[in-house]
């Protein structure tokens, strides 16, 4: 659990509560391999997919949907597959990427928090949130 200190009317501080109720590796993949990615790890390590969230595309491009995420689990760990987008910034530097999914209540702090200690130098050169931090409020 992390704490945030938060101002309220200038003056007065309060001690906001950011907690966090697990952590999981995403893997992004060039799209539309996700659907192979999660085939492999299912065949290969006997991975049980326990969620899948999905993005139609158009009829007449006749594709296969675009994988959002797919929750794997293996070895009583949790991971998350998914389709890199065209507009992703992951797309840019390659045909893959990596973020850590950060699972928690309050969203608003838990990005305000990151954010601030960014900010003040609190984290590794050239941090990139959008790239190596990932804050999820739905859960499957």
């Amino acid at each position: 659990m992390a704490q945030e200190e938060g101002q309220n009317g200038g003056a007065e501080k309060t001690v906001v509560e950011v907690s966090f109720k697990s952590v999981k590796p995403q893997l992004f993949v060039e799209a539309p391999k996700a659907t192979d990615a999660i085939q492999f790890y299912k065949a290969a390590f006997g991975a049980v997919e326990t969620c899948r969230s999905t993005q139609p595309k158009r009829k007449a491009d006749q594709e296969l949907p675009h994988i959002v995420s797919a929750v794997l689990q293996l070895a009583g760990s949790t991971f998350i597959v998914a389709d890199l987008s065209d507009d992703s910034s992951s797309t840019k530097g390659g045909g893959a990427g990596f973020a850590m999914c950060l699972e928690t209540e309050d969203l608003k702090a838990a990005v305000a928090k990151a954010v601030r200690a960014r900010d003040q130098g609190q984290g590794p050169l050239r941090f990139r949130l959008a790239i190596l931090l990932s804050f999820q409020q739905v859960r499957c």
